[in-house]
């Protein structure tokens, strides 16, 4: 992959973040999805890959756009897996919380986890913990390792977990333990990611959630040193002939950063849309313009930048981007 194609998704994550930042607050989480989606598709037509969707917005028959297998891009060269997730949190930003995004990860063809559309048991830490945690060791027994590895003590540690009913025997495993929990409605990437970052305070990210963003924060963690392990959790017999189809075929394995991504190459783009630890969200300030707030890396250079792009928009573009219907 050439080392432009960082800036030029920057472009792609941020036009995605303009557009759903106009719903913030709604309770329309749809038409908020939708207008990510469809600026982000559009987008992806001036960008210089020959991709396909590996991770998108569903099978052919649900998605218009945005689909896996879709082909993205507008050249024969690089040959491209993408991973996209247009609006990262669709009920936070629909009620206005913190840590909406938009995501995408990138790598060569047939390196990225063609993840179902299913549940994934996750662990994440950042690169001073990386290659020191199991999966399947106790959470008491990654808070000992990842606390050492971090400078901390235990109490000092915080694991952010999804608040779900199936995650409560993690939750009281962790507070037992002596650490501290950061409960979250939705964020599946942003809270993988955030243990990679000193001051966001995540130390680990546990529990489970959606397989396809595990891939896309494997791709970021990659980039960052740190580590995920995982292990896909299917709910029922579909899901189990979903993974066959896919071509996993022993779904109790543990999947690994290499199984997850492989290569030594990545490239990720996020694009805060509300406020967040990591990312501030879209600004719009009137005269047409607005300021987002990105984050992009790639594994091969280690390069991580932060960019604060103020937009000077057209008029029309102001308009859509500014007004929800």
């Amino acid at each position: 992959m050439e080392r432009e194609l960082a800036i030029e998704l920057v472009r792609v994550t941020e036009v995605a973040a303009l557009a759903s930042a106009q719903w913030m607050g709604r309770g329309r989480k749809n038409e908020a999805d939708g207008a990510a989606t469809n600026a982000m598709r559009k987008m992806f037509d001036s960008i210089s890959i020959n991709g396909t969707v590996v991770i998108g917005e569903g099978e052919m028959d649900e998605a218009p756009m945005l689909y896996i297998g879709e082909k993205l891009g507008n050249a024969l060269h690089p040959e491209v897996d993408v991973a996209v997730d247009p609006l990262e949190g669709t009920n936070i930003l629909a009620k206005g919380l913190p840590n909406a995004m938009s995501v995408i990860a990138m790598a060569d063809k047939g390196n990225l986890l063609h993840a179902p559309d299913m549940y994934m048991d996750k662990l994440a830490v950042g690169p001073r913990a990386a290659g020191k945690v199991h999966l399947d060791a106790p959470i008491e027994e990654t808070l000992k390792i990842v606390a050492e590895a971090n400078n901390k003590r235990v109490q000092d540690c915080v694991v952010i977990i999804l608040e779900r009913e199936r995650h409560l025997g993690l939750i009281e495993e962790v507070r037992r333990a002596g650490a501290r929990v950061r409960l979250i409605g939705d964020g599946d990437v942003g809270s993988a990611i955030s243990t990679a970052f000193d001051d966001t305070g995540i130390d680990i990210c546990a529990g489970i959630g959606g397989a396809p963003e595990g891939v896309i924060a494997a791709a970021a963690l990659k980039c960052l040193g740190g580590e995920m392990q995982a292990r896909l959790a299917p709910e029922d017999e579909e899901d189990y002939e979903r993974c066959l189809k896919m071509g996993i075929t022993d779904v109790k394995r543990i999947l690994t950063m290499d199984d997850l991504v492989t290569g030594d190459d990545a490239i990720f783009s996020a694009t805060g849309i509300t406020d967040g630890e990591l990312l501030r969200g879209v600004r719009f300030y009137g005269g047409e313009r607005a300021e987002t707030h990105s984050v992009v890396m790639r594994a091969k250079t280690g390069t991580i930048r932060f960019i604060r792009a103020v937009h000077m928009l057209t008029r029309k573009q102001y308009q859509i981007f500014t007004t929800a219907g």
